[in-house]
């Protein structure tokens, strides 16, 4: 149970890496503490939506494929991780308009999308739902937070190593369930 805990955490934590980046950026235009909070509860909230539907999807791939499905999940997690790896190379820039209304609608999904991805792989395995939807949830609104907060203090000296260190973790991930010890 504990074990589960903490490795729910460290995939949340990968998982809101992605945030944490895009949000380094944001940080640097100069936001006010209320579109800071804003910008935070409106990722977190995606975090807890997005993968909420994977898991749900996920369980109902699982009860038909069973060890299929276990390999789909992590296939699945490779291919998150790689697309960050490879996003993070690539330094995309988002909007300033991500800060509100529509934007920032789109924005939430945007990072949240790998959260759905990473649910169904968590549904298939038939992970705990409330601790991953609240971990995911929980870790992505603080990074986004700190990395909001922290992006005009850092003016862009740590960029995208943070998407790229999720996405490395979320590929030790897929390789630990495609590899059975």
């Amino acid at each position: 149970m504990i074990g589960e805990i903490v490795t729910l955490f460290i995939m949340a934590t990968a998982l809101g890496m992605d945030a944490f980046s895009i949000a380094l950026g944001m940080g640097m235009v100069g936001l006010r503490l209320r579109q800071i909070f804003r910008i935070g509860v409106t990722i977190g909230a995606f975090h807890v939506i997005m993968p909420l539907l994977g898991i749900m999807v996920g369980r109902l791939i699982s009860a038909h494929f069973g060890m299929l499905a276990t390999m789909i999940g992590g296939g699945l997690l490779l291919f998150l991780g790689l697309q960050m790896v490879l996003s993070s190379i690539r330094e995309e820039e988002e909007s300033v308009a991500a800060t509100r209304g529509f934007g920032l609608f789109v924005f939430a999904l945007s990072v949240s999308i790998d959260s759905f991805s990473a649910g169904l792989s968590l549904g298939v395995l038939g992970a705990k739902t409330v601790i991953t939807v609240m971990a995911f949830g929980l870790m992505s609104m603080v990074l986004s937070w700190i990395g909001l907060l922290a992006g005009a203090k850092f003016k862009g000296m740590i960029g995208s190593y943070g998407e790229l260190l999720g996405g490395c973790i979320l590929l030790g991930f897929g390789i630990k369930l495609l590899w059975p010890m």
